[in-house]
């Protein structure tokens, strides 16, 4: 399949609503030659990063917008646009290619008026950009729900933050503390010809100057390092770990702060992975074998524990909790596309229905840790505060460390260039046992 085909089929999937470019990719990355993947990527995931951006400036070159039925036509036109404004691909060449898929679309007159615009997009496109460069929406490339939500939450630095959803992110590492430790391995970085700089908040991460495929990376294989982002590694340190606990790892997967946790401290009497996705699991399980690692999985939703829960308290709980993903759009570009206003809300209450759920399987005096990696305070300081309010046996605790903006409760991290993405964190300690009998089961939503 012609790259540029690929990617716009794996977009307009997106577009009407049906997947994520996590899911719609692979299926067509498998029909595309091994060569042509890369671009095929690129270009989806460009357009889909500068989506708001090219979709107004197709607007202001279409007489009218495209029907539901035509996505596959939309999707065709901003993987052209996006070839014409953000790659080095020669103009004549990203028209004349994208214009030719339209034959493998059965619609005749998409030739034509794709032909067209994109010809005219050429010619007169940076022009009628920087016409269009007062709505900010255009101008930062953000959903204007999301932008007006950005700015309203962080009036000094919803700019910064949408500059850093719109650039490719850094490749970070985590040293498996329990092989070797940061500089013994940024040595060996350094020895393979990798330039690499130790992250300021974890202690066992690595930022490379530039990103490369895992198995360059010396000891990959035998579980020297993981993959993982500087934010999400701060909750191994968070949790302080202690020899004997057993811990509950709620909404684990693909894994990464499981091994982390289980890295952190070899001693733990037991580490509970819990995932509602059975299928999400065998990620965590591939990660757990390379580093040989152990935990126990379980696949069920973490509100309901008269399923999942045998009753033995936990002494630490990290609940990363689901949530809008908008601390991380740079490394999914498509949640600009997929996330509305009208999801947040639920979003917080299904945190909060997490919370509860969770509660009573804290060990008193025990810590949970509360993380997501959105950077919109209705699921962050908002659920935090709206729990303590309705837990009289639930207290804050302080964070320690130097990162992120301290909040009335919590402490949020934003997206930076160059270094780590959005991230949230509140800790909370049980001071005493609920009153009552605790309740299990799904809740009503």
């Amino acid at each position: 399949m012609n790259p540029r085909l690929a990617a716009a089929r794996a977009l307009a999937t997106v577009l009407a609503g049906k997947a994520s470019l996590g899911s719609s990719l692979p299926d067509v990355l498998a029909k595309v030659e091994a060569r042509d993947r890369g671009l095929t990527q690129e270009l989806a995931f460009g357009a889909a990063r500068w989506q708001p951006r090219l979709a107004g400036l197709a607007a202001s070159l279409l007489q009218k917008p495209f029907k539901a039925a035509d996505r596959d036509v939309e999707a065709l036109l901003l993987i052209g646009l996006y070839q014409l404004f953000y790659t080095r691909i020669p103009p004549h060449a990203a028209i004349g290619e994208t214009v030719g898929c339209v034959d493998k679309l059965k619609k005749p007159w998409a030739k034509g008026l794709l032909n067209a615009v994109l010809r005219r997009a050429q010619r007169e496109g940076e022009a009628l950009l920087a016409e269009l460069e007062h709505d900010p929406v255009i101008r930062v490339a953000h959903p204007r729900w999301l932008q007006k939500s950005l700015k309203a939450h962080w009036p000094e630095h919803w700019e910064a933050i949408c500059a850093a959803n719109n650039v490719h992110p850094p490749m970070m590492l985590r040293v498996n503390r329990r092989q070797l430790d940061r500089d013994a391995y940024l040595d060996e970085l350094r020895a393979a010809g990798i330039e690499a700089f130790a992250c300021p908040f974890s202690e066992d991460g690595i930022r490379l100057a530039a990103p490369c495929d895992v198995q360059q990376l010396p000891g990959f294989a035998e579980g020297r390092v993981s993959v993982q982002d500087e934010a999400a590694q701060l909750a191994a340190s968070l949790l302080e770990l202690k020899p004997g606990q057993r811990v509950l790892d709620a909404c684990c997967a693909p894994g990464g702060k499981t091994c982390h946790i289980l890295e952190h401290e070899p001693d733990l009497a037991e580490v509970v992975a819990l995932d509602l996705e059975p299928k999400r699991l065998q990620r965590v399980q591939e990660n757990l074998e390379r580093l040989r690692l152990e935990a126990t999985l379980t696949a069920a939703d973490a509100r309901d524990t008269a399923r999942w829960w045998d009753g033995k308290p936990f002494q630490r709980i990290l609940l990363d909790a689901p949530c809008s993903a908008t601390g991380v759009i740079r490394r999914h570009p498509d949640i600009k596309l997929a996330r509305q206003a009208e999801d947040i809300a639920p979003l917080a209450t299904l945190q909060g229905e997490m919370l509860d759920a969770l509660w009573p399987t804290l060990e008193v005096g025990g810590v949970l840790l509360y993380a997501t990696c959105s950077v919109l305070p209705t699921e962050n300081r908002e659920v935090i505060e709206a729990f303590l309010a309705r837990i009289p046996g639930a207290r804050e605790l302080d964070l320690a460390g130097d990162f992120g903006l301290k909040q009335h409760h919590g402490r949020q991290l934003l997206p930076q260039e160059g270094g780590h993405d959005g991230f949230y964190y509140a800790k909370l300690i049980k001071v005493a046992a609920e009153s009552g009998t605790a309740k299990t089961g799904v809740p009503k939503t």
